[in-house]
């Protein structure tokens, strides 16, 4: 364990902030002409937004339209057969599928929220495989917009691959990885390069960018203060004195190590004594949380989180939520509690199949 905490300098603030606060930007849909709006109505929209509580970008309702096209009877379904996809989470709400759910209170927090999910991840497409393919947007804060759509397989940990910013551009990229796998085989191809080529048009008569780290990924990425152990990347608000944001006393590697000592230990006894580091970096966090550092603690807990071990349950709620509420990303911290409560490998995903 090396000594208290230390800020990170020369971190970058967040383009657009005052005092460490984000402004709010001009919603997509706004700056859009009529060729780039989705022709999904606004009631549907509105209810997507309500029951979630998260604004949604155009690209998600475009996507609806193109698989209405590809699909009419079905459009949730419109990649099962081709690439083994199915349009989940918010998209039930367009495909109206929660008017007859099985569930009278389905908790749209839980909706299709997989082990690893942070809370700034949400799902939208998942694969019924083994390993728990799923892919979802992910934002820095509950009031932005997503900054990019990734990909966890939970049976491979808790790692979040970038897949463009924008659901054409991940469903491309995922495309172009089945066809490789199917390089040897003529099955399946045909139907692979007819919905590649419809996606590809589409996205781009849209302006929408294929490609899997777009211009805005780029410049988010100079805002990235840590990647915390998931790999997509924690951005927080640091002001021009660099107060925002200060590094773990521990690389990730020994963290590491000091979770797998508490998790493994063979006795009670042991794990308590284990423990000793980590109750030191809470100390830190509490520093560095009266000094304004909020971000130190926001990564610690996600890191807690990723590491998946019951064990840092409690740890995990007492310093994520709280540091979602300094950060003023409240909402967050409802759908980390609720996660936690309900939290496993096994869980039940679709909330409105729920009986």
């Amino acid at each position: 364990m090396t000594g208290r905490g230390k800020r990170k300098p020369k971190a970058i603030p967040q383009a657009g902030s005052v005092n460490g606060e984000v402004k709010k930007k001009a919603r997509p849909e706004d700056l859009m002409t009529d060729k780039t709006v989705a022709q999904v109505p606004r009631k549907l929209r509105d209810e997507v937004e309500q029951l979630y509580k998260l604004r949604m970008p155009e690209d998600f309702y475009l996507f609806w339209d193109f698989c209405s096209h590809l699909c009419p009877e079905n459009p949730r379904d419109a990649l099962k057969e081709t690439l083994g996809l199915r349009l989940v989470g918010p998209f039930d709400i367009l495909a109206e599928a929660h008017r007859s759910s099985a569930n009278p209170q389905p908790n749209y927090h839980l909706h299709w929220r997989y082990f690893y999910d942070p809370p700034e991840y949400q799902s939208i497409l998942q694969s019924g495989g083994d390993t728990q393919l799923h892919l979802g947007y992910y934002r820095d804060s509950p009031d932005s917009l997503p900054v990019f759509v990734g990909e966890n397989e939970v049976q491979n940990g808790c790692t979040i691959t970038q897949m463009g910013d924008n659901v054409f551009a991940a469903v491309h990229l995922f495309l172009g990885k089945k066809r490789k796998q199917r390089s040897g085989q003529k099955e399946g191809r045909g139907a692979l390069d007819i919905l590649g080529e419809e996606l590809r048009e589409r996205a781009l008569s849209l302006g929408l960018s294929l490609e899997q780290k777009s211009k805005a990924m780029k410049l988010r990425d100079k805002k990235v203060v840590t990647k915390t152990f998931h790999g997509a990347g924690l951005v927080v608000p640091v002001d021009k004195n660099d107060v925002g944001y200060r590094e773990l006393p521990e690389t990730d590697a020994g963290l590491k190590r000091v979770l797998k000592a508490i998790a493994e230990a063979r006795s009670d006894e042991e794990r308590m004594k284990a423990f000793g580091p980590l109750q030191e970096m809470i100390s830190f966090v509490q520093f560095a949380n009266d000094e304004c550092d909020y971000g130190m603690g926001l990564e610690l807990g996600l890191d807690l989180f990723c590491y998946g071990s019951h064990y840092f349950y409690k740890v995990i709620g007492q310093l994520l939520p709280l540091a979602y509420s300094l950060l003023k990303r409240d909402l967050f911290g409802e759908i980390l509690e609720a996660h936690l409560a309900q939290r496993s490998r096994d869980g039940h995903l679709d909330q409105l199949s729920l009986a």
